[in-house]
C-alpha cells in the first residue's frame, strides 16, 4: 500500500502546472489588454490618422484670388480657371508593374512581439493568395519608366524630371501647373493610377505691362510679391478648399466611397484709385518720352490733391507681371543670358522695385515752390518783396554756388519772378532767411524723411539733414533742391499740399474691398495727415506757379482753356556722392486748374541723352497729360479771346466711329488728323463700342480719341 504522501504528490504537481498555466494565460491576457489599451487610447489617433491616409486622398483646392479693378470697375488683374496635374508617388508605385509586396514587419518596426506573431501567422495563411493576385494585376500595369515617358510627352517636360517627381519619397507632388485642356484630357485618357487633374486658378493681367509697378505680381503659389498684390495679399488670397476621397489599395477612387468637398472661399476684390483711361494716357506719354530722350528711366505720376488719390502711376522701362522674370527689352534679354544665378536675381529685384516709391533723388528746382511757401508762411518774405541777382551766391563759406544764368544775371526781381526765373541767387537768400531749424521743421511737416503711408511695399523715407548738422552752405544747397533726397511720390504729395489749401494728404491707392457679388466689405477713407500752410499762402504760391507757365520758363506746358501752374527742374544727378558732368534728372511738376486744382502731375526723366532741359523734354508732355486728363474728366475749359481765335482755326469735329472696326476707325481718325488711344495688340476686326469725345464735339488737331472696344 502506497504512502498517502506519495499518492498526493502528482495531484499537487498537476495543480501547480494548472496554476502556472493560468498565471501565464492571465499574464498574456493582461498583456493583450494592455497592448489593446495602448493601441486604442495612446496610439489610437496616430493609427487612425495613418489608416485614414491609406484609404483616402486629400487634395488642396486653391481659392480664386480676388480681382483687382480700376476706379470705374475695369478689371486689371483676374484669376481664371486652369488645370494642374498632381501626383501621389505612393499610389503611382502601387499602380505600376514595379510594385513589390510590402513586408508587414518592416511597416511595423515598433510593433510588439504578439502583433508580429499574428502578422506572421496571417501571412502564412494568405501570402500565396496575395502573391497570385499581385502577379495577375501586374500583367496590365506599366512600369515607372513607361509612366514617366507618357507623362513627359503629354506635359512637354524632361522625362528625367518627371521620373524623379513620380518616384520621390513624398505623399503629394505637383507635376505641372496651368496645363491646357487638351493636355488634361490626354492625361485622363491615359488612366494612370496616382495621377490626377485638379481645378486651379491662374493669375492673369489682361493689359500686360500696364500699371505693373502698382499691381505687382504673384508667384506660382498665388502669393503676392510686389505692388498691391503683396500689400493686400491677405485680402486677395481667400481660403483654400479641400477634396477628400476614398481609394482602394492601388489608389483608385472608390465609386461608393466617402467623398467630401470643402468649397474654397474666394478672396476679396480690390478697387484701386487709378483710372484705366488716364493710366493709358500716362503709359503712352512715358513710353514716348523714353524713346525720344533715350533716358535711363522715365517716371510719371498723377494725383488728385483733395483726396491724395493716385489716378495714374507709371515708370518706364517696366515689366509684364504675366512673365515677371523676363525683361521686355530684347537687348536686356541677351545681356541677362550670360549672368550667374545670383546676378540674375539682383537684376530681377532691380526690375521689380517701384522707382516712384522706392528710389530717392535730389529734386532740384521743382523743390523751390515749397521753399517759397515756407518763407511766406513764416513771414520771411512777401509777394511784393524784391531780390537782386548778380549771378553769384556771396558771403556763404563753402557754398561755391552761382545762379544758372550767372553770365547774364537776373538783376532786380519780384518773388514771383524768382520762381519764373528759377533764380538760385535769390533762393539762397530766401533759404538763409528761413533758417536751419525752421527749414527742417517744415520739411518734416511736408512728409520728407518719413514714409507717406501709401499701400505699396519698400517705400523709401528719403534723407533730410537735421538742423543741428546744417550750416549756411547746407541751407543754400537745400534751398535750390540739393542736399535733400526724396522720392517722386514725396514731392508730388508735398506739391499737392499746396494745391489742397495747405492740407497734406496721405497718398491713397486702394479705395475699397468688395466681395464676389460686388458688395463693399471695407472702405479705405482718405486721410489728412496735417495742415502745413494756410489757404492764403497756398493760393499765393499757386498763382506764382501759374506765372511760371504763362510768362516764365515753362510756356510749353500751357494748355488753352485751363490755368496751369508748374515748375521745371534740371538737377545734376548724384552718383557715388559726386555730381558728374553732364548727368541730369530733368523734371516738371504741373497743377491744373490753379484756381481750383483737380490734378497734380509729375514727370522725371533720368539721364536724358542730348537735350536735357526740363522745359523742353518734360514740360510739354506734362502739358499734354493735363489737357487729355482735364477733357476726360469733363472739366470745362475757359478760353480767353486770343485762345478762342487760335483754336477756331485749329479745331475739327470728331467723326463718328462707333460700330466701325478698329481698322476702319483708325483710318477715319487719321484722315481727320486725330489719334486714338489703342496701343494694345488687338484683332483688326474688333468693333468700337463707344468713343470719347463723342461724335460732333470740336477738338484741336492731333487730339486723342479714346476708343472703347468690345
Amino acid at each position: 500500500m502506497r504512502n498517502s504522501n506519495e499518492s498526493s504528490s502528482p495531484n499537487l504537481q498537476n495543480k501547480r502546472r494548472i496554476l502556472v498555466f493560468l498565471l501565464f494565460f492571465f499574464a498574456v491576457t493582461l498583456l493583450l489588454i494592455g497592448r489593446l489599451g495602448y493601441i486604442q487610447l495612446i496610439k489610437g489617433n496616430e493609427y487612425k490618422k495613418g489608416a485614414y491616409e491609406q484609404w483616402s486622398k486629400d487634395v488642396v483646392i486653391n481659392a480664386k484670388r480676388g480681382t483687382i479693378y480700376d476706379a470705374k470697375g475695369k478689371k486689371l488683374a483676374v484669376s481664371v480657371n486652369a488645370s494642374t496635374v498632381v501626383c501621389f508617388p505612393v499610389d503611382v508605385k502601387k499602380g505600376s508593374s514595379d510594385r513589390t509586396i510590402v513586408n508587414q514587419e518592416d511597416e511595423n518596426e515598433d510593433a510588439g512581439f504578439i502583433t508580429k506573431f499574428f502578422n506572421k501567422v496571417n501571412k502564412k495563411l494568405t501570402g500565396n493568395k496575395e502573391e497570385e493576385l499581385l502577379q495577375s494585376s501586374l500583367e496590365n500595369l506599366k512600369s515607372l519608366d513607361e509612366i514617366a515617358e507618357i507623362l513627359s510627352g503629354i506635359l512637354e517636360m524632361e522625362k528625367e524630371t518627371v521620373y524623379k517627381k513620380i518616384t520621390q519619397n513624398s505623399k503629394y507632388v505637383e507635376l505641372k501647373r496651368y496645363i491646357t485642356e487638351e493636355q488634361a484630357q490626354k492625361i485622363r485618357d491615359a488612366k494612370i493610377t496616382g495621377i490626377s487633374i485638379i481645378d486651379d486658378n491662374k493669375r492673369v493681367y489682361p493689359y500686360g505691362n500696364f500699371a505693373s509697378y502698382m499691381l505687382g505680381f504673384t508667384n506660382s503659389d498665388q502669393q503676392g510679391l510686389y505692388g498691391v498684390e503683396a500689400t493686400f495679399d491677405k485680402y486677395l488670397t481667400g481660403v483654400p478648399g479641400r477634396l477628400v476621397v476614398n481609394t482602394d489599395g492601388v489608389g483608385r477612387e472608390l465609386p461608393y466611397g466617402y467623398n467630401e468637398y470643402f468649397e474654397p472661399k474666394d478672396g476679396y476684390g480690390l478697387v484701386l484709385t487709378i483710372d484705366e483711361t488716364i493710366q493709358h494716357f500716362a503709359e503712352k506719354a512715358a513710353e514716348e518720352a523714353l524713346a525720344n530722350t533715350q533716358a535711363k528711366r522715365v517716371n510719371l505720376i498723377l494725383m488728385e490733391p483733395e483726396t491724395g488719390d493716385i489716378i495714374a502711376m507709371t515708370s518706364k522701362p517696366d515689366y509684364d507681371p504675366n512673365n515677371p522674370r523676363e525683361p521686355l527689352d530684347e537687348n536686356t534679354k541677351k545681356a541677362w543670358e550670360s549672368l550667374t544665378a545670383e546676378d540674375l536675381k539682383k537684376q530681377w529685384y532691380d526690375m521689380w522695385r517701384n522707382p516712384i516709391v522706392n528710389d530717392i533723388y535730389e529734386p532740384g528746382s521743382t523743390f523751390k515752390p515749397l521753399v517759397v511757401a515756407i518763407a511766406l508762411q513764416e513771414n520771411k518774405t512777401q509777394p511784393n518783396k524784391t531780390y537782386y541777382c548778380d549771378g553769384y551766391v556771396r558771403g556763404v563759406p563753402g557754398s561755391a554756388m552761382k545762379c544758372w544764368r550767372y553770365y547774364n544775371p537776373h538783376g532786380q526781381q519780384t518773388l514771383a519772378q524768382v520762381l519764373q526765373n528759377s533764380c538760385n541767387d535769390a533762393m539762397a537768400e530766401i533759404g538763409l532767411d528761413i533758417g536751419a531749424e525752421t527749414f527742417y521743421k517744415y520739411l518734416r511737416a511736408l512728409g520728407f524723411g518719413e514714409t507717406s503711408g501709401i499701400d505699396l511695399n519698400g517705400e523709401a523715407t528719403g534723407i533730410v539733414n537735421h538742423f543741428k548738422y546744417m550750416n549756411d552752405a547746407n541751407i543754400v544747397r537745400q534751398s535750390i533742391g540739393q542736399s535733400v533726397a526724396i522720392t517722386p511720390l514725396q514731392l508730388i504729395t508735398a506739391i499737392a499740399c499746396l494745391a489742397n489749401d495747405g492740407e497734406l494728404m496721405e497718398p491713397r491707392i486702394v479705395k475699397q474691398l468688395i466681395d464676389s457679388e460686388g458688395n463693399i466689405v471695407k472702405n479705405f477713407d482718405t486721410v489728412t495727415r496735417r495742415t502745413v500752410f494756410s489757404k492764403d499762402i497756398a493760393d499765393m504760391v499757386m498763382e506764382m506757379m501759374e506765372t511760371v507757365v504763362s510768362v516764365g520758363g515753362a510756356k510749353q506746358a500751357a494748355v488753352p482753356g485751363y490755368r496751369v501752374g508748374g515748375k521745371t527742374g534740371t538737377a545734376q544727378k548724384v552718383i557715388d556722392g559726386k555730381y558728374p558732368e553732364g548727368v541730369y534728372i530733368s523734371s516738371f511738376i504741373g497743377v491744373a486748374p490753379t484756381n481750383d486744382p483737380k490734378i497734380v502731375c509729375l514727370m522725371t526723366v533720368d539721364e536724358p541723352q542730348g537735350t536735357y532741359y526740363a522745359s523742353i523734354i518734360a514740360a510739354p508732355i506734362v502739358g499734354d497729360m493735363i489737357e487729355e486728363t482735364m477733357k476726360y474728366m469733363e472739366i470745362e475749359p475757359q478760353y480767353s479771346e486770343q485762345e478762342l481765335g487760335a483754336i477756331e482755326k485749329a479745331t475739327i469735329e470728331v467723326p463718328n466711329v462707333i460700330g466701325k472696326t478698329i481698322k476702319e476707325a483708325s483710318q477715319i481718325l487719321e484722315k481727320y488728323g486725330l489719334q486714338h488711344n489703342v496701343t494694345l495688340d488687338v484683332e483688326a476686326d474688333v468693333i468700337v463700342r463707344d468713343q470719347f469725345p463723342q461724335p460732333g464735339i470740336k477738338v484741336t488737331r492731333n487730339s486723342i480719341v479714346t476708343l472703347i472696344l468690345n
